[in-house]
C-alpha cells in the first residue's frame, strides 16, 4: 500500500511555472495557473491560437521548439501536458534531477505532485484527490459538492477575512474565538448573504461582535460519546459533530485510530485507556480529568469504545459530573454486541433459533459465582459476552454444568467491524481450545447460541469464519476484552 499524498495549497503568485505542451490540456492548465498569479512559461513547437495570443500580449512566455531540460531552470513547478508519453517522461526525469515538482497529465507514476479536482467559492477552495488512481471518483465528489455548497460561501469567507484582525483582538483565546465563529455560522449572517443582503450581513456581524461577552469564562461541559467498535463509519452524525466541537478528548484505548482521525486537528487527545491487569489510568483519575478540563471552560468529550452505557461505566461518570454541577450530554454509540454480530453475519435474534438476548460481562476468574448461570444457560437465547482477561474455560464449564448443550455453536469475533476482523467458530465444547489455537486477542466478543452457526452462511465482511479444529498443548488461558 502506497503512502498517502500530502495535501497543500501552493502560493504561486509571481513564481515561474513551466507548462510543456501547446494543446487543449495545456490551455486548461495555463488558465488555472494564471488565475493563481503564476508567471507561466509554455514550451511547445506550436500553440493553440488562444495561447499564441497570450504570448503576443506578454501574459505568458513562449519557449519555441522541442523540450529541453534547460526549460526547467529557475522554475518552481512544471506540468507536462503533451500527447507524447516519451516527452512527458523526459520532463518528469529532468524535474526529478533538478528537484522541481512535476505533474504529468494522466500519468500517476511519473508525477511528483497531482492536481486535485476543486470546488471554488470565492477564496474558499475544496481540493479532492484520489491519489491519482481514480480521477473520475474525484470528479464525481466535486460535482456532488458543487450542488451542496451555496455560492454565498465565498461572500462569507470575504466577510470573515476582512474582520479577522478585529475578531482576534476581541477573542485572543482560541477556544473563545472558535465558539464565537460557531455562533456566527449558526446565526442569521449566512442566510442574509444567501439573500444578497450584504450590508445587513455586515451590520449583523458587528452586532454579534459587540454584544458578545468575551471576558466571561465560558461554561465547560462534558459529552459522553460512544465511538462504536472501530469502524469510523458507524459513528453517529451527532457523535461526529460533538467530536469536532471538542477542546479535549479523553479516549479509551480501544477507540480506533480511524475514529480519532475524525476529531478536530487542534483538539487535545488524552488516552485514558484501561486494560485488564494494566490500569495505567484509574477511573478516579478519569473523573479528575473530566472535572479539571470542564472547570477550565473546555468542551470535553469522553470518547468510549462501543456505547457509554453498556459496560462503559458511563453512569458512574455522569454521577460525578452531576454532583459537580457540570453540564453534560450523552451520545449513544453502537455497542459491540450489535456491531460485531452484524459484521460477522450473526443475527442476535432469529424466529427459529433465539427469542431473547442476554448481554453480560465478567472477569470470570474473580466473579464466576456472582452470575446467574441457570438463566444464562437457557436454550433458545443468544448470549453475548464481553469478557475480561481470562475465563473461557470457566464460562464453558459453567454453561454446560447448568444445562447448555456442549454442541451449542459459538462465534468469537476479534476486532469486530475493523479491517483486521477475524471470526472463529465452533461448539461450546471446544471454545477455549479454539480460541487459544487461533491466538485470539483483545478486543474480542463472544456469541453463544444457535444463531452463531449462521456466521458461515451469512458472513459478508472480511474473511470467512475460521472453522478448522486446532490441536495443541494446553499451557494456560487466553485473554479477551471487548469494546462495550
Amino acid at each position: 500500500m502506497t503512502s498517502p499524498l500530502f495535501p497543500l495549497f501552493a502560493d504561486l503568485r509571481g513564481r515561474t511555472v513551466l507548462v510543456v505542451g501547446g494543446g487543449t490540456v495545456a490551455l486548461r492548465k495555463v488558465t488555472a495557473l494564471l488565475e493563481a498569479g503564476a508567471r507561466v512559461r509554455v514550451g511547445a513547437p506550436q500553440l493553440l491560437p488562444a495561447l499564441a495570443a497570450w504570448a503576443e500580449q506578454g501574459r505568458i512566455e513562449h519557449l519555441d521548439g522541442a523540450f529541453r531540460p534547460q526549460w526547467l531552470d529557475e522554475v518552481w513547478l512544471a506540468i507536462a501536458a503533451t500527447d507524447d508519453a516519451a516527452v512527458n517522461r523526459a520532463v518528469a526525469a529532468a524535474g526529478e534531477a533538478r528537484r522541481v515538482w512535476v505533474n504529468v497529465v494522466d500519468d500517476v507514476h511519473a508525477s511528483s505532485f497531482h492536481v486535485p479536482a476543486r470546488v471554488e467559492r470565492g477564496p474558499v477552495q475544496i481540493a479532492i484527490s484520489s491519489g491519482g488512481g481514480a480521477p473520475m471518483l474525484a470528479r464525481h465528489l466535486r460535482e456532488t459538492l458543487e450542488t451542496q455548497l451555496d455560492e454565498s460561501l465565498g461572500e462569507l469567507a470575504h466577510l470573515l477575512t476582512r474582520e479577522r484582525a478585529r475578531i482576534r483582538r476581541h477573542y485572543p483565546d482560541l477556544g473563545a474565538r472558535r465558539r464565537f465563529f460557531e455562533r456566527v455560522l449558526a446565526g442569521p449572517i449566512p442566510a442574509l448573504l444567501r439573500e444578497g443582503r450584504f450590508d445587513d450581513a455586515q451590520r449583523a456581524f458587528g452586532v454579534a461582535l459587540i454584544d458578545d461577552k468575551p471576558d466571561t469564562l465560558p461554561a465547560g461541559s462534558v459529552a459522553l460519546v460512544g465511538a462504536g467498535p472501530g469502524d469510523a463509519g458507524l459513528m453517529t452524525l451527532r457523535g461526529l459533530r460533538v467530536l469536532n466541537e471538542a477542546d479535549v478528548i479523553l479516549h479509551d484505548r480501544l477507540v480506533s485510530a480511524e475514529v480519532l482521525a475524525l476529531a478536530r486537528r487542534d483538539a487535545e487527545l488524552v488516552e485514558v485507556g484501561k486494560q485488564a491487569g494494566n490500569h495505567h489510568t484509574t477511573q478516579d483519575r478519569i473523573h479528575e480529568l473530566m472535572l479539571e478540563h470542564a472547570r477550565a471552560g473546555k468542551r470535553v468529550v469522553r470518547l468510549k469504545g462501543g456505547d457509554p452505557f453498556v459496560f462503559g461505566r458511563g453512569g458512574e461518570e455522569l454521577e460525578i459530573l452531576a454532583d459537580a454541577g457540570i453540564a453534560f450530554e450523552v451520545v449513544p454509540g453502537i455497542t459491540a454486541a450489535l456491531a460485531c454480530a452484524a459484521y460477522a453475519g450473526v443475527p442476535l435474534t432469529h424466529r427459529d433459533h433465539a427469542q431473547s438476548l442476554r448481554v453480560v460481562t465478567a472477569h470470570l476468574k474473580d466473579s464466576a459465582d456472582a452470575l446467574d448461570w441457570q438463566s444464562l444457560a437457557q436454550e433458545k437465547q443468544t448470549l453475548a459476552v464481553y469478557m475480561g482477561v481470562s475465563g473461557l474455560d470457566v464460562l464453558r464449564d459453567k454453561l454446560i454444568e447448568h444445562g447448555r448443550a456442549a454442541s451449542t455453536p459459538f462465534a468469537l469475533i476479534e476486532n469486530g467491524s475493523r479491517r483486521q476482523q477475524r471470526v472463529v467458530t465452533g461448539t461450546l465444547a471446544n471454545l477455549a481450545e479454539r480460541a487459544q489455537g487461533h491466538r485470539v486477542q483483545s478486543p474480542a466478543l463472544l456469541i453463544v447460541g444457535e444463531v452463531a452457526a449462521l456466521a458461515q452462511r451469512l458472513h459478508w465482511f472480511g474473511d470467512a469464519p475460521l472453522t478448522d479444529v486446532v490441536e495443541y498443548e494446553t499451557s494456560g488461558s487466553t485473554a479477551f476484552a471487548a469494546a462495550a
